[in-house]
């Protein structure tokens, strides 16, 4: 598996169903996931790790870190319909490679998650619909484990900065992106709309 076969297998996961704007479900573009999560691989953060996938959705980043050798992922997510697309694009995915892959799907806030993990990947809600909801992923994040990689609008970096200086971590790495956000709900105005999206990896000092 190299990084281009991972973005083409995870270009072909279901997307939700129905989305539900409050929670800001937009799926993370496969090229953007496989780019980091080829990328946390070669710095030895996802082979026999055990990992969270905070706010899930449809599964893309956990399941590209089982295909990538994690030991096993948490799926957490408070939407019921997220998680069952996740389960079946877990059930695509071990068909397309043969292969079965350890997982657990959690039906819950985010906040009642208390599991210590190796490493967090997320992708949480920006905050647009509901303020503050993109700092309680990385407080949450915090709490769990000494790596994360979290996605963030790049207009936010002074805030992802401090909270990470103020709770004893260190920025390693920023990845920046041009995120597709997809027309999806009545108010978007174009087929695809781009937003200045950044991925940082933390680590715990």
């Amino acid at each position: 598996m190299n990084k281009k076969q991972l973005s083409i297998l995870l270009s072909k996961l279901s997307n939700f169903e129905k989305q539900d704007v409050k929670l800001e479900q937009y799926p993370t573009d496969s090229n953007i996931a496989a780019e980091v999560l080829w990328d946390a691989y070669l710095k030895e953060d996802i082979k026999d790790k055990l990992i969270a996938d905070l706010g899930c959705g449809q599964g893309i980043l956990g399941l590209g870190a089982l295909i990538l050798g994690a030991k096993k992922v948490i799926f957490v997510d408070i939407d019921k319909n997220a998680l069952e697309v996740a389960k079946k694009n877990k059930a695509f995915i071990e068909s397309e490679l043969n292969q079965k892959y350890n997982a657990m799907f959690l039906h819950e806030n985010v906040q009642n998650f208390k599991r210590k993990v190796n490493v967090i990947l997320q992708n949480p809600p920006f905050g647009v619909q509901k303020n503050h909801m993109d700092k309680l992923f990385l407080l949450k994040s915090m709490e769990l484990a000494p790596v994360i990689y979290t996605f963030h609008k790049i207009s936010t970096e002074k805030f992802v900065r401090k909270i990470t200086l103020d709770y004893g971590y260190k920025i390693k790495q920023k990845y920046a992106f041009k995120f597709p956000l997809k027309k999806t709900f009545w108010f978007h105005m174009k087929s695809i709309h781009y937003i200045d999206v950044g991925c940082w990896r933390l680590v715990k000092i």
